[in-house]
């Protein structure tokens, strides 16, 4: 894996040398774990209660461009001691295929907190669901009338006032002779050279590529077809090439295409961070291998053990074990006490962590009392010009701190018991076999598997302590090929290890 390090020291109170110790200790998990330092980022002297912090923001704008798989802070308080800002920014990471790992706490010292954070995401996520759908009603009632719903629009085409596509008799004949001169053989290189030099541009105002050209010859907007997700509207818009040199044009393109080169599989490793060797407690990576059959057969194998450095732990199988964790996560979240505790823990720890609220909800209890009194000083008849001010002066910090609470919620929403158990019940009915939601399951509940030869200890979020079983009773009851339809058919069968949960 291919990682980086984030170091930070917060106050003047911190001497550069703590950066020093960071990276070292950082370096030498890296080195143990077999990962390949690429670069580090560093931030002197700036607090992670807050996320302005030059340094992070390059490195969670860097994580876009897909160069490395792993940030490796010192300890977790490194990358934020906000809530919020640690579940938005791990979720942007995450989306961009980075994990957030600690070089000091392999296992999160606050499991519960975790949980905490893929709520909060998982909430948010719901309203910007259901906001999406609003809009998407939106965007189909103007497709309904053959709108267009913006973004890019075609060359040789202008949007109107009433949002229609209509033929821009500048650049629809340079589409048109596109099309007549790839069905007459010239290529699409020859195409984009022609473009640029009769200077017509992308609605972009750039020149031509390869790509932008490959895309003209398939748009069938081009042929009167007006389409927006789902909606087909045939003659919803003006039409530029007729239908006959459109089909020739698709023709050449079926024939031109050339097979893409083949490459090796790159199957997602749902345990990656988590799972751990039980013999040396290194990482255990994904690996695979091509049998002289060509089938390819992934596993998790010890980096101590794929170096050679000593370890004689064995690989396991990559569908094996994944199968058997998400199958223990799906039976935990159908014991209503479990989730009754995680909802009560999750509010626990939002209680403790949300510390500007209190204060803000007390200084409001405060101008309010202050307030009444002086009411209760003008009704008795002391009213002086003294008096005004400051009754007004306590008005406006009245104002004031409301507004500030009424930020601070939008910012940072508590969530209630009923927000979380909905959450919770929602992962009921995921979909064991879609590889999204069983990495969603895995990252929300599980927190560390020790997988030795023999056993397997896992703990998951909701509490600290480990349970054990040994194999020989995991293969016994589930074969030493679970698959999860399997494995879910079989649940009477994996009862008796409830200790997963």
């Amino acid at each position: 894996m291919k990682a980086i390090i984030y170091a930070r020291y917060s106050s003047d109170s911190q001497r550069e040398e703590s950066i020093e110790g960071q990276l070292r200790e950082c370096k030498a998990f890296a080195e143990k774990q077999g990962m390949t330092i690429l670069t580090t980022y560093i931030d002197r002297a700036l607090s992670a209660k807050t996320d302005n912090r030059p340094e992070f923001q390059r490195m969670i704008k860097d994580s876009g461009k897909k160069l490395f798989d792993v940030v490796i802070v010192w300890k977790l308080d490194r990358f934020a001691r906000n809530r919020y800002d640690s579940a938005h920014y791990k979720a942007v990471l995450r989306k961009n295929g980075v994990k957030v790992v600690s070089a000091t706490e392999p296992i999160s010292q606050d499991a519960t907190g975790i949980l905490l954070e893929s709520l909060l995401e998982g909430y948010a996520e719901f309203y910007s669901a259901e906001l999406a759908e609003k809009v998407k009603c939106g965007i189909m009632e103007n497709a309904l009338k053959c709108k267009w719903n913006g973004g890019g629009y075609p060359v040789g085409y202008y949007i109107d006032k009433e949002r229609h596509l209509q033929i821009d008799p500048a650049t629809a004949p340079f589409v048109l002779e596109v099309f007549k001169r790839y069905a007459a053989g010239d290529t699409i290189l020859t195409l984009v050279n022609w473009l640029n030099d009769s200077g017509v541009q992308t609605y972009r105002k750039k020149p031509f590529r390869i790509d932008a050209v490959n895309r003209m010859l398939k748009n069938r907007a081009y042929i009167g077809e007006y389409r927006c997700g789902g909606h087909v509207a045939p003659g919803g818009v003006p039409q530029i090439v007729p239908l006959e040199i459109f089909e020739q044009v698709q023709e050449c393109l079926a024939k031109n295409k050339k097979a893409s080169a083949r490459r090796k599989a790159e199957d997602d490793y749902l345990l990656t961070t988590k799972l751990f060797c039980g013999i040396c407690e290194a990482y255990m990576v994904g690996e695979s291998g091509t049998s002289h059959t060509a089938k390819v057969h992934r596993y998790y194998k010890c980096v101590t053990a794929k170096k050679r450095q000593g370890c004689k732990k064995k690989s396991i199988k990559k569908d094996f074990i994944e199968n058997i964790i998400v199958e223990q996560a799906v039976i935990m979240l159908e014991d209503d006490t479990i989730l009754t505790k995680i909802a009560d823990m999750a509010l626990d720890l939002q209680k403790q962590e949300n510390t500007i609220l209190p204060l803000l909800r007390k200084q409001l209890k405060e101008a309010e009392r202050g307030i009444e009194n002086m009411f209760n000083a003008i009704q008795q008849g002391v009213l002086t010009p003294s008096t005004k001010q400051r009754l007004d002066e306590l008005e406006a910090a009245k104002e004031d701190i409301e507004i500030r609470i009424a930020q601070e919620e939008i910012q940072k929403p508590l969530l209630t018991r009923e927000h979380i158990m909905f959450w919770l019940h929602k992962f009921r009915g995921i979909d064991a076999t879609q590889r999204e939601q069983r990495q969603r399951l895995i990252d929300t509940f599980v927190n560390a598997i020790y997988l030795y030869d023999d056993k397997i200890v896992l703990t998951f979020n909701y509490k600290d302590e480990a349970k054990t079983v040994t194999m020989a009773e995991l293969t016994a009851s589930l074969g030493s090929d679970i698959t999860v339809s399997s494995a879910i058919k079989n649940r009477t069968h994996t009862s008796e290890f409830g200790f997963f949960v």
